[in-house]
């Protein structure tokens, strides 16, 4: 019994022995771990994660232990197995709970530790205690750049250096550089234009694209694409990465908005403005399946402007233009019937190449130099600066032998600039995508519905000069039948009252009405009537030039050629039949008519108002593709073309301050003393509304005018 006490207070000893030096061994563990952490979270952290039951402890030897002969033998097929000893998680069993067994002493040689029940699960051979850094590794918290791959770390780290500086040599716009630092920062920085090095799909489809840019009019110098080939270390691959993206703003932002801004050619041009959004270029152009598509995505949609970008292409030589030349003859001339003489056509063997070169497409082989083949050449010849004569003369055959190419090239280009001023959707989606284009150098205006036009009128424009049209997008808010026409003070102050001066009854010999308002300036207005300067319709569109489309007495002006007779107003050929199409598009369940509108005519103003306003686009088209595909220049009647193009040829030049071409000229009336009886013999004078008031009818004006001169239609020649 003694022997027996001996013999388990022998083995308590050594169980004491193996748990303190477990706690020891655990304790310079946890110690040295602890060192290497940098916060207290890591360690609870660490604490948290279950851990495999340690086995550096050394096992027991043969000497700590005496054999217990009256110990019972037990049968380790007949036993179950116990459970591993977990020192974290519960308290060492008492000593009376643990049985040695025979097989693990008595049979272990001299030269091997005896295996303790514990040791049982882990290896047979004990490992010096694992690094604090080397433990569960997949365990440790995500890192803010794991989604960084590894070869595209060093370039990352390079990237988030080069955005995280205050100032970069690539981006200059505030906007640009906020974008970059949220895009780049929600990848953890990494590349978005390489993989390991590689050019991606994206940066394929993008470098393309701005190689490509000159089919779109603009200029692939500038946007450059880095040469990632030569780029071979991060620094390197940054950079480059850095500069497409660049250049793929400055290609969007141009594609969309123009080369130049409109405000560099003339003071009476006002388009909204619709500027890119730095992050949503990237992230449609680095998303998209196609990325050349998705940047090209920020030219101009229309037709129009498409239709120009093919015949740029045929006028560079990649085209398939048939390559005609007329032989010389004698001058062919139509002549339309009149009163005393029948129609003349004459006939030659080069009409029909004729009718070809000028895309006539009817009767491709009629020899007759007939009214079509006439008006084609007359069209030609204003576009070429020639004589509108429809003649077909010596001039006139050289000049369609030999095109100047390189300024129709340039004629080109000039014209799909101006198509990015424009806004992308030029109609109303409620309406059909209805919308109004008037083209000043054609002098036509058309209404577009559902891409189709729907009805086209000519119309009359401003004088070149001071009285030029300005070019604007605006909304048709209603209608004016029977309108009054109220002078502007532009031909008050230029026109009339020198006039008064000469003659103080000519203004109450023309049917007009003079007053002086309380502030000492002159109001002149004509009442509504058959002979009122905007005829029977005035059709507002309220804008900053106080300019407007309205009808006219001087019905003959419509059968010339050139049209540029106004003060800036647009005349239009056939008002009753226009304000019938609108009203149908806007008011469909009217059912308006021209009889209708006619039966309005009368001596008071009536008002029809839209209830969804209509765009009114003012143009500037010089060069564009005719309902047959032929490309058609007109006569730069305002000398936009040749502006614009010295901007994109010699760019910001010693006089771009002066490219403006017209000032914006003071609303301040001059001190004018009326010849004496001027007022007696003009109805006298009042007070009244002010000169928005007076020219829109609006109840609530808006803010004074800061553009030009207004302009206005006059009704006295001199």
């Amino acid at each position: 019994m003694r022997d027996c006490l001996n013999h388990r207070a022998g083995f308590d000893r050594v169980l004491m022995t193996v748990a303190a030096t477990f706690l020891t061994v655990s304790a310079s563990s946890a110690l040295a771990q602890d060192q290497a952490r940098s916060s207290a979270a890591e360690l609870a952290i660490e604490a948290a994660i279950p851990r495999p039951e340690p086995a550096n402890v050394p096992p027991p030897t043969a000497s700590d232990i005496k054999l217990d002969t009256t110990a019972t033998v037990v049968d380790p097929a007949k036993e179950p197995a116990k459970e591993p000893l977990k020192a974290e998680a519960a308290p060492a069993p008492a000593p009376d709970k643990v049985e040695t067994k025979p097989s693990d002493v008595a049979t272990t040689p001299a030269n091997e530790a005896p295996k303790s029940e514990t040791a049982k699960t882990e290896p047979a051979k004990a490992e010096p205690a694992a690094p604090a850094t080397a433990a569960a590794p997949a365990s440790e918290p995500v890192k803010a750049a794991s989604n960084v791959p590894a070869a595209d770390q060093p370039v990352a780290d390079r990237l988030k250096d080069i955005i995280g500086a205050k100032s970069s040599r690539h981006f200059d716009r505030k906007n640009e550089r906020a974008a970059i630092e949220k895009f780049y920062g929600a990848r953890d920085f990494a590349p978005v234009w390489t993989q390991a090095g590689s050019l991606t799909t994206a940066a394929k489809g993008v470098i393309a694209r701005l190689k490509d840019a000159a089919s779109d009019g603009l200029n692939p110098a500038d946007y450059p694409a880095p040469d990632f080939a030569a780029a071979t270390t991060p620094d390197a691959l940054a950079d480059a990465e850095l500069k497409l993206t660049a250049s793929m703003f400055d290609y969007a932002r141009q594609a969309q908005s123009g080369r130049m801004h409109w405000s560099q050619v003339s003071g009476d041009i006002l388009y909204p403005e619709h500027p890119v959004d730095p992050s949503e270029v990237l992230a449609k152009v680095t998303t998209a399946a196609d990325a050349s598509a998705a940047l090209d995505s920020y030219n101009p949609p229309q037709k129009l402007y498409k239709e120009l970008k093919a015949k740029l292409a045929e006028l560079r030589g990649q085209g398939n233009g048939p390559a005609i030349e007329i032989a010389d003859g004698p001058a062919l001339k139509y002549t339309p019937a009149g009163k005393k003489q029948a129609e003349i056509v004459v006939e030659d063997p080069r009409v029909p190449q004729l009718r070809v070169k000028l895309g006539i497409a009817e009767n491709a082989s009629d020899t007759r130099y007939d009214a079509a083949v006439a008006e084609a050449v007359r069209k030609f010849q204003n576009s070429a600066e020639l004589k509108p004569t429809g003649i077909l003369d010596d001039k006139t055959v050289k000049a369609i032998n030999t095109p100047k190419r390189d300024k129709q090239i340039d004629v080109v280009l000039v014209n799909m600039e101006r198509w990015r001023w424009l806004p992308r959707d030029l109609g109303v989606p409620s309406l059909g995508d209805a919308y109004v284009i008037l083209n000043i150098p054609d002098y036509t205006l058309k209404v577009m519905q559902r891409g189709q036009q729907v009805w086209t009128t000519r119309v009359v424009t401003g004088k070149p000069g001071t009285h030029a049209t300005p070019l604007l997008t605006e909304t048709m808010k209603y209608i004016t039948v029977n309108p009054t026409w109220n002078v502007p003070p532009s031909i008050v102050y230029n026109e009339y009252l020198p006039a008064l001066q000469q003659d103080p009854t000519v203004l109450q010999r023309m049917g007009l009405k003079l007053e002086q308002n309380r502030d000492g300036s002159v109001h002149i207005s004509q009442p509504p009537g058959e002979a009122n300067a905007l005829g029977r319709i005035r059709f507002n569109f309220p804008n900053k030039f106080l300019v407007y489309q309205h009808d006219t007495p001087d019905k003959n002006l419509f059968a010339r050629d050139e049209r540029a007779f106004s003060h800036g107003c647009m005349r239009v050929q056939n008002p009753d039949q226009y304000a019938s199409v609108l009203l149908n598009i806007a008011m469909p369940n009217e059912k308006y008519t021209p009889e209708r509108i006619r039966s309005m005519y009368g001596k008071s103003e009536i008002d029809l108002k839209f209830p969804t306003p209509i765009p009114v686009n003012i143009t500037y088209q010089t060069a564009f593709v005719d309902d047959g595909g032929k490309l058609q220049f007109r006569k730069d009647v305002y000398g936009r073309d040749a502006t614009m193009i010295n901007i994109l040829k010699n760019g910001r030049g010693k006089d771009l301050e002066n490219v403006v071409a017209h000032s914006q000229p003071s609303y301040s009336r001059p001190a004018t003393t009326l010849p004496n009886g001027v007022l007696a013999a003009n109805n006298g004078g009042s007070s009244g509304p002010n000169f928005f008031e007076r020219l829109f009818g609006a109840p609530t004006p808006p803010p004074a005018p800061v553009g030009r001169r207004p302009q206005q239609q006059r009704v006295f020649t001199r």
